[in-house]
């Protein structure tokens, strides 16, 4: 996709739908705020650039070979997610995200399975052309401004909740989780 208004749109439609590492964003938000939650945007970051780059030069001629390894991949990013959302569900309310269990590291590898990387290194980024390195520039700028509003969303919610509900969003968290682990198995 080169025509930069539509590779602009449609990055901003895919980012601002609702998935694993968003939900994970606004969870940070309602739990620690959105000053606390913002350092997540740079594992989103990483998360997306080396999913993207893998995705392209290894992941898509291997799963073109071997199709049941891509069933396998979905598992796989499956599998850890509902492994994130019993963690997320059996969580004490702390004060802290990381020991919520929404860290940079758990931000990173949840964008690293996520399957938006696949359509992002398939379909939106046009990594053959000559100015590859220009648009995923602008695909990772235009990740801090959808991955800063999740998390002001998140921030918003918390501030409601005043410190009554937070159980309830890391258990609302959970289940969104579980919900994007089931669908992506599903395929």
């Amino acid at each position: 996709m080169t025509d930069p208004m539509l590779f602009a749109l449609a990055v901003l439609a895919l980012l601002g739908t609702p998935g694993p590492t968003n939900t994970l964003l606004a969870t940070s938000g309602a739990l620690v705020g959105a000053m606390r939650s913002l350092p997540l945007i740079g594992a989103e970051i990483a998360g997306y650039l080396l999913a993207i780059l893998t995705i392209h030069v290894v992941l898509a001629p291997t799963i073109a070979a071997y199709p049941a390894f891509g069933q396998v991949l979905r598992l796989v990013a499956g599998l850890y997610l509902v492994l994130v959302a019993i963690a997320l569900w059996r969580r004490p309310v702390l004060a802290d995200a990381e020991a919520q269990g929404i860290g940079p590291a758990r931000v990173f590898v949840t964008t690293l399975l996520n399957p938006k990387a696949a359509i992002f290194a398939l379909v939106v980024l046009p990594l053959s052309e000559a100015d590859a390195l220009a648009y995923l520039l602008a695909f990772s700028g235009l990740v801090v401004v959808v991955a800063t509003a999740w998390i002001l969303v998140g921030a918003g919610i918390g501030r409601l909740a005043a410190g009554r509900a937070q159980h309830g969003i890391s258990r609302v968290a959970a289940v969104v989780l579980a919900c994007f682990a089931g669908l992506i198995v599903a395929g």
